[in-house]
C-alpha cells in the first residue's frame, strides 16, 4: 500500500534566484557524524568531487565556509555549518508530529476514495518514538494517528472522536499525582487500559556532562541554560512533579519559560549548543549524541472503551503489540521496554486514593 510521507524542505535563494540544494543538509550531517569528507560523500551517495563542489558553491553563497578541512585531521563543520545543520534538525523535530498527523489524514482520505470505506482505527496520542513504530507494523489495519496532548487525547476518546487515547504516567506516588489531572476523563466502569510500553525520562546534557548535572536541583544553580517542553505535555507534568518533590522553584531555572514541542526538538536544541540541558526520553538524547541522566520511569498507556476490545481492529492491534517483531523494535529504542505490551487492565490502578 502506497503512503504519502510529508517532510519539511528549506529553500534559500539570493537576488539572482540561486536556491540551496537540499542535499547539502544530508552532507553536513554526514560530515558531522563521520568527520571525513570521503565518508560523508559515500554516505550521501555522491562523489568526493561533487561533495567538495557542493560545499564550495554554498560556502560562496553564504560568504563563509561551511566545512573546515585540516590535513591529517579530517573535516569538521564551521560555526555556520553547525548552525545550518542544527537549525534543520530542530525544524524537522518540531514539525515532525504535526506533519505525521497531516500525512495520516491525507492517506486515509486517499485510500478511502480509491478502495471504498473500510474500518479504521483512530488513535489520538501523546507523541513518542514507540507510537511512531505502529504504522510500520499495522500493515493490514488502517491507523488514523493524530498527535496531541494527553488531555486532548482523552477528551477525544470521551466525545467519540477516536477509539484509543494514548498518554503516559510516571510510576510511584508522582504518577498518582499526575493522574489527578486526568481523573475527570477516565471512567473506571467504561474504560480499559491497553498496556503499551515503559520508558525512561531524564536530563539530556552535552557529551561528557561538562557541567556535572546530576538531578533537577542542579537546574537551579544558575550556571546553565534549560530548554523545556510545552505546558500541556505529559513530560512537562512529570518535570514539574519532580521539581516539586525536590523543592525547586521553576522561577529559579534559567530558560524554564523556553518551550519545544517534541523530545527530538529538545534534544536538537541542546545538541546545537543553544541550551545546556533539557528534559525528555533517553531515546531522543542518544539519537542526537547527547549524554543522559535518568530520573524517572513511566508507563505509556492506551485507553479505550471496554466494548471496543471485542472489535476486530482492536484485536488485531493487540496481536501486533504482542508480536515478537513489534516488541523487538521497541526494545531497540534506548530507554524503552515492551513490558506487558498488549495486556488489558482495569482503569482503577491509574486512580489510586
Amino acid at each position: 500500500m502506497k503512503r504519502i510521507r510529508i517532510t519539511p524542505a528549506w529553500y534559500f535563494s539570493d537576488e539572482a534566484g540561486n536556491q540551496l540544494d537540499p542535499k547539502l543538509f544530508a552532507l553536513l550531517e554526514a560530515v558531522h557524524r563521520h568527520g571525513k569528507l570521503t565518508r560523508a560523500a559515500e554516505t550521501v551517495g555522491v562523489s568526493y568531487r561533487h561533495a567538495w563542489n557542493l560545499l564550495n558553491k554554498w560556502g560562496e553563497f553564504f560568504g563563509i565556509a561551511l566545512v573546515e578541512l585540516e590535513r591529517g585531521r579530517g573535516a569538521r563543520l564551521s560555526a555556520l555549518g553547525e548552525k545550518l545543520l542544527w537549525a534543520e534538525q530542530r525544524v524537522i523535530a518540531r514539525l515532525g508530529p504535526q506533519l505525521e498527523s497531516l500525512g495520516s489524514e491525507l492517506n486515509l482520505a486517499i485510500q478511502q476514495t480509491l478502495e471504498g470505506v473500510k474500518p479504521v482505527l483512530r488513535l489520538h496520542a501523546s507523541h513518542g518514538y514507540a507510537v511512531e513504530l505502529l504504522p510500520e507494523h499495522l500493515h493490514d489495519l488502517r491507523l488514523d494517528l493524530q498527535y496531541c496532548s494527553p488531555r486532548e487525547a482523552l477528551a477525544a476518546l470521551q466525545r467519540g472522536a477516536c477509539e484509543l487515547a494514548g498518554f503516559h504516567l510516571p510510576r510511584g506516588p508522582l504518577g498518582a499525582r499526575v493522574s489527578r489531572d486526568y481523573r475527570d476523563l477516565l471512567k473506571p466502569r467504561s474504560h480499559r487500559v491497553l498496556r503499551f510500553i515503559s520508558r525512561c525520562q531524564g536530563l539530556m546534557v552535552a557529551p561528557g556532562n561538562p557541567q556535572g548535572i546530576a538531578g533537577v536541583r542542579d537546574l537551579a544553580r544558575g550556571d546553565g541554560r534549560f530548554i523545556n517542553r510545552q505546558a500541556a505535555s505529559g513530560t512537562r507534568a512529570l518535570l514539574d512533579g519532580l521539581l516539586d518533590e525536590a523543592g525547586v522553584s521553576p522561577g529559579r531555572i534559567p530558560g524554564y519559560e523556553l518551550e519545544e514541542y517534541t523530545h527530538s526538538a529538545v534534544a536538537a536544541y541542546v545538541a546545537a549548543g543553544m541550551a545546556d540541558v533539557g528534559f525528555g526520553v533517553e531515546a531522543a538524547a542518544r539519537r542526537f549524541g547527547l549524554d543522559f541522566v535518568p530520573l524517572a520511569l513511566e508507563d505509556y498507556l492506551l485507553v479505550c472503551h471496554h466494548r471496543s476490545l471485542a472489535e476486530p481492529k482492536l484485536q488485531r492491534l493487540r496481536e501486533v503489540l504482542e508480536s515478537a517483531a513489534f516488541q523487538a523494535a521497541v526494545a531497540e529504542l534506548p530507554g524503552y521496554t515492551p513490558e506487558h505490551c498488549g495486556e488489558v487492565a482495569g482503569i482503577e490502578a491509574l486512580l489510586p486514593g
